[in-house]
């Protein structure tokens, strides 16, 4: 029987799969830190004030690149190059999701339009990166292999969603809720488009090194499909609503230093 479960297990039972596996998620992680760390380089001198709280985001996000290759040298792998087709922040990028690149690599300050923008779309990436963890979560928190840095990425992701939230509101009371809110829209419909391309793409690349017959995969390929058509109808709203956090002021200190892995 297929399951989320089932999957990951086969994936992380080969080496070739796990390789590629933590290969896409290495380098969507470090990409996420270089982005947030020019971006609190490129704070508005009246939002210095949250500098410190996006080069925490930053920095987790380096630290959760390197742990995805520390598990792979752990089982003696070295990194693979990234399919393209599978890139899900080079895509995003590409799809106008996140600041430009060109702009990341200048000297000039972002303006407060700016600042809102990242934070909308991080907030909706976000949300995406903390229902996956949390499904690792539930099924490997235990594992002696990737437990622990499962259980770490996946609360560094809520506490960047709590962060998200928080200060979007904030924002929102300071006259930036409409179009804090068209932002959200946007950038939720496009994520779980592309969410979808590379969700089919990876399983496309899992299945050839793993053998898949084609039944599976177009099992495999129907439930993707399925998944979009519920977050196109109706799913994408639980990326766009805002509400004050449990977790506050969650970005408010310094990253937790990575696990070792002997």
């Amino acid at each position: 029987m297929l399951s989320a479960k089932s999957l990951f297990q086969e994936i992380l039972d080969n080496d070739e799969s796990f390789r590629l596996f933590c290969s896409i998620a290495a380098s969507g992680e470090s990409q996420g830190g270089w982005e947030n760390a020019r971006i609190a380089a490129l704070v508005p001198q009246s939002e210095r004030g949250l500098a410190p709280k996006i080069a925490r985001h930053g920095a987790d996000e380096d630290k959760h690149g390197r742990i995805f290759n520390a598990l792979m040298k752990k089982r003696g792998l070295e990194p693979v190059e990234v399919p393209s087709d599978t890139d899900y922040t080079m895509l995003l990028e590409r799809h106008g999701i996140g600041l430009a690149h060109e702009k990341l690599k200048g000297d000039q300050p972002l303006t407060v339009q700016d600042i809102v923008a990242y934070l909308a779309h991080s907030r909706v990436t976000e949300q995406r990166a903390s229902e996956q963890m949390e499904l690792l979560r539930k099924h490997f928190a235990d594992h002696p292999d990737v437990g622990r840095a499962v259980k770490m990425i996946s609360n560094d992701e809520d506490n960047h969603l709590a962060y998200c939230h928080e200060e979007l509101l904030r924002f929102a009371c300071a006259g930036h809720g409409r179009a804090i809110q068209r932002t959200l829209r946007e950038c939720a419909h496009a994520e779980i488009r592309i969410y979808r391309d590379v969700s089919l793409a990876v399983m496309a690349h899992m299945g050839r090194i793993l053998g898949w017959p084609r039944a599976k995969t177009a099992t495999l390929a129907a439930g993707i499909h399925a998944v979009h058509a519920y977050e196109r109808a109706v799913g994408w709203r639980r990326m766009v609503s805002l509400k004050m956090p449990e977790r506050r002021d969650a970005l408010g200190g310094p990253a937790a230093a990575a696990p070792e892995f002997a």
